[in-house]
């Protein structure tokens, strides 16, 4: 089968380079494989490391000017190559996609991933949903729910899951946490509960709540806590906010850091606490790698979890929510290892990434 895979993103991409290359490297030992993304993506570069898959530098911009010359680009492509599947994800490629199928002969069926909780009403998914959709896949029963109810109903809509590679993602033994606590965290924090987030310094990502929480302990009770935040550096607004709270000696903001697996080894408790969220592979990492998660009732994060199982579910902007299990932790530390071992056995039962390529697959066989 000859397969195109479409991403919009110019940079990180987020979740949909995980995504993405989940499939190609699940696929590309038995399919033809292509990928139009913008040459400055994640993406691109990592898909282009790849060997039998082909990349091609592409831009999905909503702007009308360059709509004739990408477009161009694209139709001459799957004119070319005569794909069997065009899998897009996002509405930007999406679109594309569609423009340049107009008048073709050649007929690829297209299959678009749902992977946020953005609104799917507007005029532009109407046509998309009519014109240039065959099958929709949502991330989440959540975003199934939104689909349904929306002009994509009309189509065949499937629930398929991230797949984790809960190998690469996989608990450490006690002595290399041991390590990675002293490489990236001042000795008065070793002995402390680290809760760690890879999900980035927006403020949606409800880490300041975490924050807001801690300043709600007694300091007898908020000295055996510490948060640990990867991602870009947060602006001065969100800086001062923390500030603010009186807790910043139990906080690092530790940067990008290219492998997320070393600093959340290192934490005892994984957390993400969005306002939004379709699933996240963040919360699905953390759980690979055996750490109890603390989350959001916020869109499908909690189809993750079952609460107090492999984690804890609270409700979105509730800093007294967070307290209290806060408190509840520390009330057992000794649990944190037992809800940890149900995470990490749920990912490998739930989250296999073998399931997720085979459903994916089975999607564009139908």
């Amino acid at each position: 089968m000859k397969i195109l895979f479409t991403n919009f993103h110019p940079g990180i991409g987020g979740g949909h380079v995980t995504y993405i290359m989940s499939l190609l490297l699940g696929l590309k030992a038995t399919h033809n494989l292509f990928v139009a993304c913008p040459a400055t993506s994640r993406l691109f570069k990592r898909a282009s490391a790849i060997a039998d898959v082909q990349t091609i530098d592409m831009s999905f911009t909503t702007r009308p000017s360059s709509w004739f010359s990408a477009r161009a680009a694209l139709r001459a492509l799957i004119s070319k190559e005569n794909f069997d599947v065009i899998h897009v994800n996002g509405s930007s490629d999406h679109k594309q996609v569609m423009l340049a199928l107009v008048g073709l002969r050649c007929s690829p069926r297209v299959i678009y991933t749902k992977h946020n909780d953005r609104g799917v009403t507007s005029f532009g998914h109407h046509l998309r949903a009519r014109f240039s959709t065959d099958h929709v896949i949502a991330v989440s029963d959540y975003v199934k729910g939104m689909l349904l109810n929306s002009p994509y109903k009309r189509r065949a809509i499937s629930t398929i899951r991230h797949g984790i590679d809960t190998q690469y993602f996989s608990p450490v033994s006690q002595i290399e946490k041991t390590r990675l606590r002293a490489q990236f965290f001042e000795p008065e924090v070793q002995d402390k509960i680290i809760l760690g987030s890879s999900s980035g310094t927006h403020e949606a990502k409800g880490w300041l709540d975490l924050v807001h929480a801690l300043s709600l302990l007694e300091p007898e009770q908020r000295k055996h806590f510490h948060v640990a935040v990867i991602g870009d550096q947060p602006d001065e607004l969100l800086r001062a906010r923390a500030t603010a709270y009186g807790v910043c000696s139990h906080l690092s903001f530790l940067g990008l850091i290219e492998d997320v697996r070393t600093v959340l080894a290192a934490c005892d408790l994984g957390f993400v606490l969005s306002y939004h969220e379709a699933l996240s592979f963040a919360c699905r990492e953390k759980m690979a790698l055996g750490l109890p998660v603390l989350v959001t009732q916020a869109g499908g994060l909690p189809e993750n979890v079952f609460h107090d199982r492999e984690g804890w579910i609270v409700p979105v902007r509730s800093p007294e929510s967070i307290k209290a299990v806060l408190l509840n932790i520390l009330a057992n530390p000794a649990r944190l290892s037992v809800v940890g071992a149900q995470a990490r056995a749920r990912a490998e039962r739930d989250f296999n990434l073998n399931d997720f390529i085979r459903a994916t697959m089975a999607v564009y066989q139908a």
